[in-house]
């Protein structure tokens, strides 16, 4: 892997997870410290299976 992929890997992931976590912050209705750990780390999860689902759906 070369670092501009690493690099756009790297921006494809962190544009899931902030779309997730604020798409988690919307659907919540009480934020506290628990629940920001929560969605942040689903936001992560789902980011990772986004990215992945993404690849293997593109063109080979």
């Amino acid at each position: 892997m070369t670092r501009r992929t690493a690099l756009v890997a790297a921006a494809e992931l962190l544009v899931w997870w902030v779309v997730l976590a604020l798409l988690w912050l919307v659907f919540i209705s009480t934020v506290d410290t628990l629940e920001r750990i929560v969605g942040a780390s689903a936001a992560a999860i789902g980011a990772l299976v986004a990215r992945a689902g993404r690849r293997a759906a593109g063109p080979r």
